[in-house]
């Protein structure tokens, strides 16, 4: 069956994209879920960046309809598939995991993330708005996320440093890893400006109260938005 991929990211993307309204709303780790809870971790952006979390929805919906109607059998699109049906379907009860357990929370976000990025890194250049772009999206937000969760849950845990220090941490790794993704795939930068997105959340959070982790989120933005300029070029179709 050659549109089975596309099928499947179909499905997958559906459930994903429904799952909210299935599952109890996550409004952050609770204090039972931490041995020292995370109250307003200076990791976290301010609550309108996960807004975005509908564009995310939105544009991944209309990406798989077109996907199944218009590239069902393209071995291109479907080299792209594979990473990202495992990326949505870890996603799928992803709210109702965060609800139960902040470890396999990070865990799961994680993953989810990884398979993400590889998905963006095998999009085809043709058809950038219908793939590469929402997939851009969604792995640019998973990139900042993974890391607030990973900060979120090693602070709680008191793993080595405590809230500010895993901000540091956290947006210093994001940072990296932005950078090598940008690098990688610089036709796409979508998956950049989503990042900065988080990080300016992560300023608006944080303002002058811990003045520190906002200078470092403003660096961060400075050095995403160059590299992305920098390292951008019109993707070309042989």
């Amino acid at each position: 069956m050659k549109q089975i991929y596309a099928l499947i990211t179909l499905l997958f993307t559906a459930t994903f994209v429904v799952s909210p309204a299935l599952t109890d709303p996550f409004m952050g780790f609770t204090d039972s879920q931490l041995p020292f809870p995370q109250i307003d971790p200076p990791i976290q952006p301010a609550g309108y960046a996960f807004a975005i979390w509908g564009l995310i929805y939105g544009w991944l919906i209309v990406s798989a309809v077109f996907g199944i109607v218009k590239r069902g059998d393209s071995p291109s699109w479907d080299h792209a598939r594979a990473p990202l049906i495992a990326s949505l379907a870890i996603g799928t009860p992803w709210l109702w995991i965060a609800n139960q357990s902040a470890i396999w929370a990070t865990i799961s976000i994680v993953a989810m993330a990884v398979f993400a990025i590889w998905a963006l890194l095998r999009a085809p250049l043709f058809d950038r708005w219908w793939l590469q772009a929402p997939v851009g999206i969604y792995a640019g937000w998973l990139t900042a996320a993974s890391f607030v969760s990973l900060g979120s849950t090693a602070a709680g845990y008191g793993i080595v440093f405590g809230s500010l220090g895993w901000a540091f941490v956290g947006i210093i790794s994001a940072l990296a890893v932005t950078l090598t993704v940008l690098s990688r795939k610089p036709q796409a930068p979508e998956y950049g400006f989503v990042v900065i997105w988080a990080l300016v959340g992560i300023i608006a959070a944080n303002t002058t109260a811990v003045i520190s982790v906002s200078a470092l989120a403003a660096v961060g933005i400075v050095i995403v938005a160059g590299a992305t300029v920098k390292w951008w070029r019109p993707a070309t179709v042989s």
